[in-house]
């Protein structure tokens, strides 16, 4: 399985508007294009960074929409009154406890290790990282998305509510500074957002 990944840095005031047209426009877009297996929107309000993560059954459906996509996300980016940025990922692991509902929010933490310990990476993070995390109150679904080119990967999980997000941020940063520490990665960023769409079917993959 495989994601790309679409940031824009939005104008606060864009975000509704932004969230409506990928509601209306691109969701309906999505469902048409061959190996599309969903989509999700992450909004911060406060500093107007959305990122829209589209998963894909293989690389090569994922590459054959390029075409298709690239019009949707200007359109997208107009919308948002936003600059945008790309990145394309294989979706190395995911575990879901429930389905998110509404007001359901999610932590990501983008980090960078060395290419040739990527494996080392996902393996650490399936058998010490996720069972943590899974103990954490209000927990729904964790994933972890790789590039193994450059060696950057991104660990996100959803909770039931921002409170439940805001509980779990000691615990959280136990464990982001175990998975750095035993692996010699560098954390590149952390960002918490409001889970606006929720509709990727990717399938258990822990």
């Amino acid at each position: 399985m495989h994601a790309r990944s679409t940031t824009f840095v939005a104008r606060p005031e864009c975000i509704d508007a932004g969230i409506a047209m990928f509601r209306d426009e691109v969701m309906p877009a999505l469902g048409a294009m061959a190996g599309c297996v969903g989509m999700s929107l992450l909004t911060d309000r406060e500093s107007g960074r959305c990122i829209a993560t589209t998963a894909w059954e293989d690389m090569a459906a994922m590459r054959a929409s390029a075409d298709q996509v690239r019009p949707l996300r200007a359109h997208a980016a107009k919308v948002f009154s936003a600059t945008t940025s790309v990145d394309e990922w294989q979706i190395a692991a995911l575990h879901r406890d429930h389905s998110s509902g509404d007001g359901a929010c999610v932590r990501a933490t983008w980090l960078k290790a060395r290419p040739d310990q990527l494996d080392q990476t996902v393996e650490f993070y399936k058998v010490t990282v996720l069972p943590e995390i899974e103990q954490l109150d209000g927990f729904c679904s964790t994933s972890l998305m790789s590039d193994r080119a450059t060696g950057r990967a991104v660990v996100s999980t959803t909770y039931d509510s921002k409170d439940a997000m805001e509980r779990s941020r000691d615990a959280a940063r136990s464990l982001r500074t175990a998975l750095l520490r035993d692996l010699g990665a560098d954390q590149l960023d952390v960002g918490e957002f409001e889970l606006a769409i929720a509709r990727l079917r990717v399938p258990e993959m822990a």
